[in-house]
């Protein structure tokens, strides 16, 4: 055999180099303008790149790859790889995710952040991958309310207002003060409020910041030391895709969920502060609800939302308990 044909044949042996896995990641929030959800996302696509693992994330902002209220369905079945998800979103498919936005039970990002590691979160992830999803970083966002009428504070200030509320839960506590609903996500708000389908909303502060509800507000009810709303808004992976990924993307992936939330964690904090900066700047009137106005709301969600919840959803009670147990 001839040197050449030597070479030739230790070639045609050799293991073909692995080919490079191209995740897809869709989120319905602006790309490239500071929203900390998209940032997450960035920030895992930048370090998965980074551990040299044959992966790569590709992004889909702003609602191009799947609408909001779709993305839950193609994660399930595998047709989506990645998303930051509002997890109530999927709350019409899995009624106990309206945990995740319930009205007074999480109060501030301190105690979110110990939610994250209780029993009750435990639950909630098991609901999750038994759905066919993972979770590869973990957030809570606070939020308010904005209106284009009168400030919103005590449950009378919403009488009369047409609201966009977040989730199942917050709507029922909303009608029961006697508001009226129109169910939307958070990318819809704008043009709602723009032609009068809305009068006011609730949605997390990133939200308010990055759709630039500023513009179209009069009043906005910042969370303050009575945060009324927090929404766990995850980033999540498809069960049957990360399954497929090698050991090694599968640690790069949660080493880089890991780097997400720790720059989420410090982030996440600045963000309220933002928001209150921005509304100002656009000359919007800045309230916050006080400790009576709080109080007065939790009265109505218990009577509604939470009494709702616990009654018809599988575990729901199970579900709150545990969340209120946490310290």
């Amino acid at each position: 055999m001839t040197a050449a044909a030597a070479v030739a044949l230790a070639i045609s042996f050799a293991p073909a180099a692995q080919a490079q896995t191209t995740l897809k990641a869709s989120h319905q929030f602006p790309g490239g303008k500071g929203d900390i959800r998209d940032e997450m996302v960035q920030i895992i696509a930048r370090e998965v790149e980074k551990a040299n693992v044959d992966l790569k994330i590709q992004i889909f902002p702003g609602a191009s790859l799947y609408k909001p209220n779709d993305q839950w369905n193609a994660l399930s079945r595998g047709l989506l790889d990645m998303s930051a998800f509002p997890l109530d979103y999927a709350s019409g498919r899995v009624p106990q995710f309206s945990a995740t936005l319930m009205p007074g039970l999480v109060g501030s990002l301190d105690r979110a952040k110990r939610l994250n590691s209780s029993p009750f979160m435990t639950d909630i992830k098991k609901i999750i991958e038994d759905n066919g999803v993972v979770v590869i970083a973990d957030a809570w966002l606070s939020g308010g309310f904005v209106s284009k009428k009168t400030c919103i504070t005590s449950p009378d200030s919403i009488k009369g207002q047409v609201v966009r509320a977040a989730g199942p839960a917050f709507e029922q506590m909303l009608a029961g003060a006697g508001a009226s609903i129109s169910s939307m996500p958070s990318s819809e708000i704008y043009t709602g409020m723009q032609t009068g389908v809305l009068d006011a909303a609730n949605t997390s502060s990133a939200s308010l910041v990055s759709y630039r509800l500023f513009e179209q507000g009069k009043c906005l009810t910042a969370p303050g030391a009575n945060a009324l709303w927090f929404m766990y808004e995850p980033v999540l992976m498809s069960k049957r895709v990360f399954d497929r990924l090698t050991e090694a993307q599968q640690k790069a992936l949660t080493a880089a969920g890991k780097k997400s939330e720790e720059f989420f964690d410090a982030e996440i904090r600045k963000g309220d502060q933002k928001m209150v900066d921005a509304f100002k700047k656009a000359n919007v009137e800045v309230v916050e609800m006080s400790k009576a106005d709080y109080d007065a709301w939790l009265e109505v969600a218990k009577k509604t939302a939470y009494e709702k919840f616990a009654k018809d959803v599988p575990g729901g009670k199970d579900l709150i308990d545990k969340a209120l147990a946490v310290e």
